[in-house]
This record gives structure tokens, sequence and C-alpha cells, in this order.
């Protein structure tokens, strides 16, 4: 749980077959195509909540064992049920829950939950297991903190425990936090009011209010006195119980609630230079809005201006609900037990209408607000995190030379040319927009010339244009031949941030900052996944709000998307970086320091078991990594290590020797395990021998089209089902073993993915027609529509009245998943302002 995402959902269309299933060797062996159910979408109506799963446990147990639901209960230490609280809150089956609670309790993370535990998660949203968790954790910090002040009573811990949200918890907590004001009705019991209340209800046939009146104390010192002090009591208890609060809340879900936000009075009383905040702001100032229709984006929107004091917001409740509230408690839930007097009476409907104005309407406020900013910021994180998953998984451009361009004009262009394996091969600095021009250009040339360059990357800081300028105007003047040079513009954001950290001196020592930012702009072309990681996601340019948002939120988030992605593109163990080694499921930044030194010591790894003789790579570590680490043998190939049998069978044993001084000796293999190239876990090596021996195959076939002829026939005469329970596996194991041994060595699941777009010539904004039909790639998507990157120096913002379902993929016609950065899409030109450079485009269709 740690720093796991904030939030994954599980779907049986899309997210759990998605990694696995990404270029999947399965999609060639299915006799018939499933077609895929096509699902409601819309930016402007709520995710619809996910359906109870129909399929059967799997074998998996429907109740968790007595010793392990004991701890749990003692754990939680609620007055509800855990399991069935969670299957509630997810609209997943009591075995979900159960099987999802004990892989988060056995510490296992999210990816390998996804990829080597699907059968077990069905439809399964981690988060709200955190939110329950945590709830309860908070629930039993309040009960210690209570119980430390003095001020636990068993009638408040009783209400604390039964708690099932932390509105709640905050709502029966807040009148005893250390600083808060002596309640009315905690005065009023100091006074000993409770019993009279209780009467009040109970017998109201037996009450004398004058019998606890007592002349000079203060209180106490009239009838008008006693009576509002159980008024207050009364009150107090309406407020906080359960069964009134879901009344009324029902009421209000009934009702037509609206948020609404107008400019503040300390706003308007500003001078008027400084007016300007008020107009960034005009589309709220005066705004009113149902409160299940307002937009996420405009709930963050309105947080901000009310944070600025700029805006001042309210709930506004409609009058009925009082109304409707009030006679029900008066003749329903609290109604008197027994004929009462008048002056009784009007002692519970005026609790009641106190109860109402003073305790539960600021309570229904203020968790309207906290539900919608909850909800807004889910939103906003979600946006965030598909933003970055697709950055990150854009296709690398492999097999080139590549210059790297930070473009600037009074201190110069800086260049990085870079090989192929993103090694820096030459760093300059070139002034093409000074005086002087043609001799730079030169320069630059015999450069491009020198080392073979065709590819240049040019950030998309200041000078970007005027440098895209430049180098179109040499390419169409033939300047690089007989080179076929062409460029692409890339997003820099984060570039100068990172050459000035840590992580880019350790790695550059001697380089100027600036042209470390050049290297940094290639090596984003050359393996996006690899260079992204070294760098805060949030200074990566993507998403929207998130200054508004929880920055632990976020930031939990945006980890886990990143361990996500490097998990399942799979690291060779042998040539990558510790800085993508430490995002692997399992792996932190000790165990990956830990991993280098190894291999620095010792040479590359022949197999995964070698992992097992790293310091700090237990059992648990090693089964939560080693699916997602590969041995390539190309590169122990290029290190001439396969075939060296004599000499690594040394060096494990000095290895065993060492390893053995602390703890019991591991049998260590000597030799390379083809297996090891693939994404099927060790844990299934046995299943995959027997499939292999099935189907009349080697381990040394692995990608090759004879073994992938082979499965195919298999598959073909006897179902994925039917083999499962041959082998005994899961259906879903055997699939990940399918798609291991037929995909081809190296296999990279961001080859299905779209890859940078290199170009000759420039467009301008001048050049663009209302009506013009182009084509262009997502750049960023926030929760009011997506920016698309059109070849003309500005973004174009498709708005998300225009995204709509009959121009979406079927696949892609869930609201997570409508636009990502770098899909390619074609769309029309509605509309350009060049003097505020915006642009208006409708969606006509997305790429395939």
């Amino acid at each position: 749980m740690k720093e796991e995402r904030v939030s994954f959902i599980v779907s049986e269309a899309h997210q759990a077959d998605r990694w696995a299933g990404e270029g999947s060797s399965l999609a060639g062996l299915k006799a018939k195509k499933e077609e895929v159910e096509e699902e409601d979408f819309t930016f402007d109506e709520p995710c619809q909540k996910k359906q109870k799963t129909s399929g059967a446990c799997l074998g998996q147990p429907t109740a968790l064992p007595s010793s392990e639901a004991h701890t749990l209960r003692n754990e939680l230490n609620m007055n509800w049920d855990l399991i069935e609280l969670l299957s509630n809150l997810t609209c997943v089956e009591r075995w979900v829950c159960v099987n999802i609670i004990r892989l988060l309790r056995e510490d296992n993370t999210v990816p390998f939950m996804v990829r080597y535990r699907k059968e077990m998660i069905n439809h399964m949203d981690a988060d709200a297991v955190r939110d329950v968790h945590s709830l309860a954790k908070k629930t039993q910090s309040v009960i210690q903190t209570l119980k430390k002040d003095g001020v636990l009573t068993a009638e408040l811990e009783q209400n604390l425990r039964s708690c099932r949200s932390a509105d709640e918890l905050d709502h029966v907590y807040s009148p005893y936090k250390k600083g808060s004001k002596l309640t009315k009705a905690r005065r009023a019991k100091a006074l000993g009011l409770e019993a009279a209340t209780s009467a009040l209800i109970d017998t109201p046939h037996t009450l004398d209010l004058r019998a606890w009146v007592k002349p000079g104390t203060e209180g106490l010192s009239s009838l008008e006195e006693v009576a509002a002090g159980v008024e207050h009591i009364l009150a107090d208890m309406i407020a906080k119980d359960p069964e009134t609060l879901t009344y009324v809340k029902t009421l209000c879900e009934n009702s037509f609630v609206t948020i609404q936000s107008s400019v503040s009075k300390s706003a308007l009383k500003e001078k008027e230079q400084e007016k300007s905040d008020i107009d960034k702001f005009h589309l709220y100032v005066d705004f009113t809005c149902n409160i299940h229709r307002i937009q996420p984006h405009q709930t963050l929107a309105i947080n901000r201006g009310e944070s600025l004091k700029i805006l001042t917001v309210k709930v506004n409740i409609p009058d009925k609900v009082k109304s409707d509230f009030t006679w029900w408690c008066i003749n329903n839930r609290w109604r008197q037990r027994t004929l009462a007097r008048d002056e009784l009476r009007t002692i519970v409907k005026n609790a009641v209408e106190d109860s109402y104005k003073r305790l539960i309407l600021p309570f229904l406020t203020r968790s309207y607000r906290t539900k919608l900013t909850s909800a807004a910021e889910k939103e906003s994180i979600a946006m965030f995190v598909r933003n970055l998953r697709q950055r990150l998984l854009v296709c690398p451009v492999r097999g080139c030379v590549i210059m790297g361009v930070d473009p600037g004009f009074r201190h110069g262009c800086k260049l990085a040319v870079l090989s192929p394996t993103s090694q820096i091969l030459h760093t300059d600095v070139v002034y093409l927009h000074n005086s002087g021009q043609q001799k730079e250009a030169d320069k630059l040339r015999h450069l491009m010339i020198k080392y073979s360059c065709s590819r240049v990357v040019i950030g998309n800081g200041t000078a970007c244009r005027e440098t895209e300028s430049v180098f179109a105007d040499l390419i169409s003047r033939r300047c690089f031949h007989p080179l076929d040079v062409s460029y692409c513009i890339t997003n820099e954001a984060g570039a100068s941030i990172y050459s000035v950290s840590p992580e880019a001196v350790k790695e550059m020592p001697d380089m100027d900052p600036n042209l470390r930012s050049a290297v940094s702009i290639g090596r984003r072309v050359q393996d996006p996944l690899a260079e992204l990681v070294k760098i805060d996601p949030k200074h990566i340019g993507i998403g929207t709000y998130q200054h508004d948002v929880s920055a632990g939120a976020l930031k939990a988030a945006l980890d886990g998307v990143v361990q996500e992605c490097v998990s399942f593109v799979g690291v060779d163990i042998n040539i990558c970086s510790e800085t993508l080694m430490r995002h692997v499921a399992g792996l932190n930044a000790g165990r990956a320091r830990n991993i280098a030194e190894w291999r620095e010591q010792n040479g590359p790894f022949i197999n995964r078991e070698q992992l097992k003789l790293v310091k700090g790579m237990g059992p648990k570590t090693f089964q939560q990594c080693a699916g997602f680490i590969r041995l390539n043998s190309q590169t122990l190939h290029s290190l001439h290590y396969i075939g060296v049998e004599a000499a690594i069978s040394e060096n494990l044993n000095l290895l065993h020797a060492k390893k053995g001084k602390g703890k019991t000796c591991v049998n260590i293999p000597t030799s390379f395990n083809p297996l090891d190239q693939t994404c099927i876990h060790p844990e299934s090596y046995h299943v995959a021998q027997r499939f292999l021996s099935l189907v009349g195959g080697s381990a040394d076939q692995i990608g090759s089209a004879g073994l992938r002829q082979c499965v195919e026939r298999k598959v073909r005469n006897s179902s994925v089902e039917e083999l499962a329970r041959t082998l005994d596996t899961t259906p879903e194991t055997l699939k990940l073993i399918i798609d291991g041994l037929t995909q081809p060595p190296g296999f990279d699941i961001r080859q299905n993915f779209g890859q940078a777009d290199f170009k000759q010539g420039i467009v301008s904004m001048s050049d663009l027609r209302v009506g013009a039909v182009l084509t262009g790639r997502v750049d960023n998507t926030t929760l009011f529509g997506a920016f698309v990157d059109i070849g003309v120096g500005r973004a174009g913002l498709i708005h998300k009245s225009n995204i709509t379902l009959d121009k979406l993929p079927v696949s892609q016609r869930r609201r997570s998943l409508a636009l990502g950065p770098g899909e390619r899409v074609e769309v029309r030109v509605l509309n350009v302002d060049p003097q505020r450079g915006r642009i208006g485009l409708d969606l006509i269709r997305v790429l395939q």
C-alpha cells in the first residue's frame, strides 16, 4: 500500500488485460474476435458504477481464514464488516474483496497484481480499500486522542466507530478537537441535563423541568435556561444520529441543491489596477449550477478563486428540505413516546429546527464541498495519470543518430549529438539567430554529416519557432545533402530543472547545464520512458490544476503510474540505468543501487535467479520484481558472457560463500535461461516448460515462426481454458505464457504506440483557414478538452463538447480513455484568433 497509485480500476474489457495484451500473440489465435461492448461516453455525466462480476471465484477463497479475519477485525475495530463495506463501495462480489485485501496485506505491488494475479482482482478498485483502511486508522487515532484528553464516552466511541466516511468522522469529532470552544450541548451535559433530555423523548409525562431549576447556578437559574440546555443536548443528539443524517441526505439527493459563486466583498474593495484578478474568474462571477451537474474543472476553478479571496462560494439547499426534515423528526424519528405537554413538544420542535440550522446545514454544506472537491481532485489526478502513462509509453526512435537542440536567442542553440544507444557523441553551441548565420549553418552542416545525423529534435521553448524555421530553410535548400534530414518538436518541460539536478550532475559531471538540457531533449525521443523517469512527473507539463489538488495524492498517483509503465515495458537488467531500475515494482532506490553495484563488481546477470544473491533481495522482493526484469540474449552476446560457463561458475561459487556467511545458501543456476527474456514469471516456468512439451517445442525457439505455428495449432484444436485445466493453471496465466513464448525476444509493448512525428517543413498560424482539415497529435488532455499539436507552433483546443461517442474508436468509448497525449487525430479548424493565439478545433476521428 505504501506509495502505490492512488487508484487503479481493473476492467475486464481493457485495464486488466491491457498490458499483457498489448501486441498480444493471442490476437491471431482466437477463432472469433469478441466484440467489445459499447459503453456510454460523456464528460458531463459521472462514471457509471461497475457492475458486480458474474463469474465464479476461479477457485479462490470466498472468506478469509478465521485467524486472518480475527486479526483484521482487531486491526480495524469498527462497527461494520470490512468485506461488506468494500463490496458496497466498489460494486464487486465479496470474494474479490477478500482477495484484494489479502493481496494488499501481503505487500503485493499493483503492477504484480494486475499482471500476475488477474484472476483474483476482477473489477476491483483498490482506491476504495485504501480509503476504508485510512478511515479505520484515522478513527483509531481520534479515539486515542480523545481518551488522552479524557473526554471519550462509551456513546461517543460508538458514534465514532459507526462512521463510514471521513466527513461523518469529522462531523462527530470536530466539537472535541483541541482549541474548539465548549459546545452548547457539552456545557448542558456538564450541568447534568442528559437525564432530562432522555426523559423528554422516552417518558415526557414524568418530566417536570421546574425540578431542575437551581437559582444562582449559571445555566440552571431559570426554567428558560433549563429548557434551552435540554434543547441543545437534543439538537446535538439529532445531528449525530446516523439514521437522521441518512434521511436528510436522501431528502437533499431528491432536491435541487445548487452551488453558487460570486465576487467577494474584499475583492470588490480592491483598487482598479488589481481588478485584473477578477477578470480571470469572469466565468464564475455570477455562477450557479446544480450540485450534480457541476464539472470537475469548474469545482477546482471555484476553489482556487475562493482561496485567493476573489470569490465567495455557498451551497443552496431548498427550504422544502427543512420543512420535510422537521416534520419527519417530530412525527417519526424523534417523536415523544407518550403524550406530552405543549411546552415539552415546543422544546422538541425548537431542538429539531436548531439542530438543522446550526449543526446539520453546515455539515451538509461541508459534506457537499468536500465531495465535490474530492471528486474533482480524483478526476484531475486520473487525467494527469492517463496523460503521463501515454507520454511515457510513446514508441522510442531507435537505430539512428539524433541531434537534440535546446533553442535560444542570445545564448545560442545548444546541441547534443547522441548515438543510437543514447551515448553523447558531441555537444556544441550554434548561434543561428545572430549575425554570421551562414557560418553557423555551415558548422551545423559539418556536424550533421560528420556523425551521419539525419534526425533533429527541437525543444518547444523560447526561440523554438525561429529555430524550426532555420532548419526547415536549410532542409529545403538541400544544405545537408546527401543526408535526408527531418526534424520534430518535443515538449521540453522539466529539462532545465533536470539539468541542474544532482542526478544530472552525477550522470554528466563536467557538462554545462544548458548542454545537459539538449541531451535530455534528444533522449526524450530516443527512449521517452528511460529519460522521463529522471524528471519529477509534475514538471513534465501535462494535466491541469496540479497545484489545486492534494500534493500527496498526486505524487502517489504519478509515482504509481511510473512504476506501472516501467514494470510492464520491462527493463534489461544488464544495461538499464539505476534511475530506471528503482521504478520497477518491488524495487526502490536502495535495492536498485545494490543491483547496480553487484553488476559492476561481478559482471552482467546471466539469469533472473542471480538476483537472489543481491543484498536486500528477499523472496518477496524477488517475487514482485522478477517478472518485470529481462535478460536480453543479444545484450549478453555483445558483452561476451554467454558460453563462459566456467568463469561464471567460479564467480558464483565465490558469491555463494559470501552470501552463505549471513544467510542460508541458495542454489543458483549458472546458465542462461531463454525464459528470462520474456514476461513469464519464474513462478510459472514449470507450467511454461510443460506447455512447450505439449506443443512439441523448446525454450530455444522462443519468438520463432515455427514455435508460433505449433502454439496456434494447439490452441485451435483445444481452447485456452481446456489447455489451462490440462496444465493445472489459470487461463490468464496460460495466456501470459503464450504471449511470452510467441513474442520475439526483446519485444516492446511500446511499438504499438505512436512515435514522434518528424517533418521537413513548417506551417504558420496565418496559413490556417476555418474549415481546413488537418492531422495532428494530442499534446495534452485537460478536464475541459484536448490540446492538439497541428504543427503551427500553437496547440489547438478540441473542446470536450466536440469529443463525442461516434468520433471515437470502439475501444476508446470509455470516459477515462477518450483521448490522451501522443494519439494521432484528424481535426477541422473551427476558429482562429491570431491576437490571443487561440485555435478552436473539432474532432473528426482518431487515426489508428
